[in-house]
């Protein structure tokens, strides 16, 4: 699950409610060919880095992924033609079941629940690397959320294996000064802008459509990160950071950059 073009009317619709932000009326529209996030330009990096991540901390060259918010299988599914057994954690049953639809999506393992606290139900041993992409992270909107997604995924960590979070770095920068509110899209049918506490760290992507004279508007809740936040987090959960990129090609990380894709480690076991 991402930050993209993704909510609901006014928080979850009455029949999207078991699945949270990510119902129905979301998962049926999600996989958009148009968005940038995925074309192959996009997917193959990033399931390459994983997969790469994958075979280096793995036994024999062959470890286990543990995808968080696994949603439509638009990582997981490339990240599974390479070869890497990959487990996901997902509440949303109505976007695991579009991955289930395409080719491959019923071979892979899904636990329901809530990603922060929710163990993959597999008796198959220890991942190699975990990983939330695109944003995932700040679906959890509190810091105590966000600390615990990092003690649930060393806890099912191999020795030696990775925690891998792509991520934006915040857009404070583009707030004008006494003002909350960022727009980054408007036309005559749609205006998406983005709220934010910087009291809290709390925000909200908000989107307002017109189609056929009928308006309609959806937000969707997050809490923003700092990179050395989440390294404290890490620390916290007994990792250390391993790299930091600006995307997945291994692009340097710079004060410029504006997201990065970091890599954690859980110490390899003494002895």
């Amino acid at each position: 699950m991402t930050s993209s073009d993704a909510g609901t009317t006014a928080g979850p619709a009455e029949d999207d409610h078991e699945d949270g932000y990510f119902g129905a009326s979301v998962a049926a529209k999600y996989d958009d060919p148009a968005d940038d996030m995925f074309t192959p330009a996009t997917v193959e990096p990033t399931a390459e880095f994983l997969a790469g991540l994958a075979e280096l901390t793995g036994p024999a060259g062959e470890g286990r992924a543990l995808e968080l918010g696994i949603g439509t299988g638009r990582i997981a599914l490339p990240l599974a033609r390479r070869g890497v057994e990959v487990h996901g954690i997902d509440m949303s049953r109505a976007m695991v079941a579009r991955m289930r639809a395409k080719p491959g999506g019923d071979a892979i393992g899904v636990t329901y629940g809530d990603f922060s606290a929710t163990r993959a139900g597999t008796t198959d041993g220890e991942f190699s690397v975990a990983y939330l992409v695109y944003n995932t992270i700040m679906n959890l909107t509190s810091q105590e959320a966000q600390v615990a997604c990092f003690r649930n995924v060393a806890a099912q960590l191999a020795p030696g294996g990775t925690f891998v979070i792509e991520v934006n770095v915040p857009k404070l920068r583009s707030l004008p000064p006494g003002q909350n509110i960022v727009p980054y899209h408007a036309s005559p049918t749609r205006w998406a802008f983005d709220v934010y506490d910087v009291a809290t760290q709390n925000t909200s992507s908000n989107y307002v459509r017109v189609v056929d004279g009928r308006g309609s508007y959806r937000s969707i809740p997050f809490r923003y990160v700092w990179p050395s936040e989440l390294d404290l987090m890490a620390q916290l959960a007994g990792m250390r950071l391993r790299e930091r990129w600006q995307g997945w090609t291994r692009e340097p990380f710079t004060h410029e950059s504006t997201k990065h894709v970091s890599v954690w480690e859980k110490p390899a076991a003494i002895g």
